[in-house]
């Protein structure tokens, strides 16, 4: 048995011998196999083992796949000395190269299906094979980023139409802080861009006609492994061109340090324009980014995803740094403003972010958005308080001249007038505080139905918290205006100056949407603060004087007739008493015209009256008497154009008096 098992192997192995020799020798045959056979036949050698048949086989595919090689391997080859790019060269010829490409990879799965027997002679084919779609994959990786970078489209934000204007990046100069007093109507110097919605703008980022061709190299690249260097040259392209839309937004890549550093006017153009960029950004940049990397990347599952997450995180975290900068940096009034314009910016934008930025890679990004929105949210309420503080410290030592509208008055009522602007959003601040509420914008589970939802509760909201904290702000200032009335030592400037800044403050509440806030009857109580605090005016002022017109104690005791001393006295004590009044009143200043106007008619009817009338029953006692006009120096016509003078903020005298 064992000698005929010998036997039979010796003589297979001098078939497979003869075989290998005429299938060397045939070489370059078309049909190797079929030829071997008919020669076999001819030395009528017994085909005893199947091993002949297989390797005749193998040996005739391996002769076909050099054969196949052969033209695309040139083709491969042939480009690889040449500099210029494939698709700049025509169509056809990019075609011809993927194809070319698209042979190789096919072969090679070919091959690999073979090369399990571990023969030699495949797997030095398939060693040349790999090598080619190795050097043809860096080739097509190269005219990729090419493409991407030869084909960008221009990024021009000025296009868009929910963009603020450049009017809205408000002149540096017009935005001082609380220890400046900023002059009238604050209001005029806060730009809002009151534009909302989720509108989104899809540009093309690359210019269509290339799409295609992009996604052709993507393809290819993808099923031959080579998915990870397309993608991250994909990656390391796009986020260049994210950062020039950064840098033609002119946002700047800061560090918290620095904003902290930074002052007011600087930071206040920056906050600006980050308010206008994040909308831009995020709904133009980003949206139009996603849309191109699902164009792309579209048909490999959530590559397209991951792709446009890594491309486009370190953006828009460079973004929201800047808003967690401004969260945590020291805290002043003039801030509180723009930081609600970051937060109402932002809240407006979660929705997008977060259906952007999907799945566990956009985790990171969506949870700091919301952080960072929270963050700015309690900065709000911990500015407003840093406000009221701020007004009840500012402390006065001097007098404030003319007793007019203080500068913290108006700074203190515009910038509550400013504030109702944003009365929804704070109302919802305030009250959460008071509550312990968390923000409802914060979960990330359903994120977008709760900012949707947050929308119509901002404008439902009880705004009780809001009124109770611009009640306190403004019992706060009027106990500073207060104390600051005490440093005039006229009892009459006092009320003067109450009864301007009161005024003052009224009529900023009764112009505005405060009135809605605070109600008539916050209007009613202080219009009858102001009342008393004109009438507590007049009574200071005029008393005196009109106590010299007065008959009381005109004649001498037990007589009816009038005394000229005494009658005398009371003329030259009243024409003292009207030159000194004259003289500093006139120095007084109301800027209000219709309040002038009406303290002027309110005086006019007291003094005037009281003057004429006691001009009707005395004046004769002194009349064509010696030195009658020594005594009597005005006419009635006369008192009422000096009383005319008064409150200009234009100081007068008596000694050379302005006759009309």
């Amino acid at each position: 048995m064992e000698d005929c098992q010998s036997k039979s192997v010796g003589k297979d192995d001098r078939v497979l011998a003869v075989a290998q020799h005429i299938v060397n020798t045939l070489g370059t045959s078309k049909n190797p196999t079929d030829d071997v056979m008919r020669l076999l036949t001819q030395f009528d050698i017994r085909l005893s083992t199947p091993r002949l048949t297989e390797v005749l086989k193998k040996k005739g595919e391996i002769s076909g796949f050099e054969e196949r090689f052969k033209s695309p391997q040139e083709k491969v080859l042939s480009w690889e000395s040449d500099q210029s790019m494939i698709w700049d060269s025509g169509q056809d010829e990019a075609t011809g190269y993927l194809q070319a490409v698209d042979e190789i990879r096919r072969l090679i799965e070919e091959l690999e299906s073979l090369s399990l027997n571990g023969d030699g002679e495949v797997n030095e084919l398939l060693c040349r094979a790999h090598s080619i779609l190795q050097m043809a994959m860096a080739r097509l990786e190269e005219e990729f980023i090419h493409m991407l970078a030869q084909n960008r489209q221009n990024f021009e934000p000025e296009h868009m139409s929910f963009r603020s204007s450049e009017g809205d990046i408000a002149d540096e100069d017009s935005n001082g802080s609380f220890d400046d007093y900023p002059a009238e109507d604050i209001q005029m110097n806060i730009q809002r861009d009151d534009s909302k919605g989720s509108e989104e703008y899809i540009i093309d980022l690359i210019h269509p006609d290339v799409i295609p061709d992009l996604k052709s190299i993507a393809n290819l690249m993808f099923i031959s492994n080579y998915d990870r260097e397309c993608w991250q040259a994909y990656m390391s392209t796009r986020k260049d061109a994210l950062d020039e839309c950064l840098f033609i937004l002119e946002v700047e890549k800061l560090s918290i340090e620095e904003v902290v550093r930074m002052d007011w006017s600087s930071l206040n153009t920056k906050i600006l324009r980050w308010v206008r960029s994040m909308k831009i950004f995020v709904r133009v940049c980003l949206a139009s980014e996603k849309h191109l990397c699902d164009q792309i990347f579209g048909e490999f599952g959530s590559v397209n995803q991951t792709c446009f997450i890594e491309t486009s995180k370190g953006s828009i975290l460079q973004l929201l740094n800047f808003g967690e900068a401004i969260a945590i940096s020291p805290r002043s009034p003039e801030k509180l403003f723009r930081i609600l314009d970051m937060y109402e910016g932002l809240a407006d934008l979660l929705p997008d972010i977060d259906a952007l930025f999907l799945e566990e890679a956009g985790s990171c990004v969506r949870t700091e958005s919301h952080e960072v929105l929270r963050r700015l949210g309690d900065s709000v309420t911990r500015t407003l308080a840093e406000f009221e503080k701020a007004v009840r410290d500012k402390t006065s030592t001097t007098p404030f001249a003319g007793g007019t509208v203080h500068h913290l008055t108006k700074y203190v009522m515009n910038y509550l007038k400013v504030l109702t602007d944003y009365s929804d959003t704070l109302s919802l601040l305030l009250n959460e505080n008071d509550n312990g509420v968390e923000n409802p914008l914060l979960p990330l589970s359903n994120s977008n139905v709760l900012a949707q939802e947050d929308r119509g509760k901002r404008a439902s909201c009880n705004p009780t918290s809001l009124v109770q904290s611009l009640q306190s702000v403004i019992s706060t200032l009027e106990a500073n205006l207060d104390g600051k009335s005490k440093l005039y030592r006229d009892i009459a400037l006092q009320h003067f100056f109450l009864m301007n800044n009161i005024y003052y403050m009224v009529q900023k509440v009764k112009g505005s949407d405060l009135r809605a806030l605070l109600g008539d009857d916050w209007i009613r109580g202080h219009n009858a603060k102001l009342q008393q605090h004109a009438l507590s005016y007049e009574r200071a002022s005029w008393t005196v004087i009109l106590s010299f017109l007065k008959e009381e104690g005109l004649s001498n005791s037990g007589s009816s007739t009038v005394s000229k001393s005494v009658l005398k006295d009371r003329f030259r004590n009243f024409n003292l008493a009207f030159e000194e009044i004259y003289k500093t009143q006139t120095a007084w200043l109301i800027p209000d015209p219709q309040l002038r106007d009406d303290l002027k008619i309110s005086l006019s009817l007291r003094i005037l009256q009281a003057y004429r009338t006691f001009m009707g029953r005395y004046s004769s006692h002194l009349e064509g008497g010696k030195y009658g006009d020594k005594y009597i120096k005005f006419s009635a016509d006369d008192l009422q154009n000096y009383l005319l003078d008064l409150f200009e903020g234009s100081p007068r005298s008596l000694h050379n008096p302005r006759r009309r």
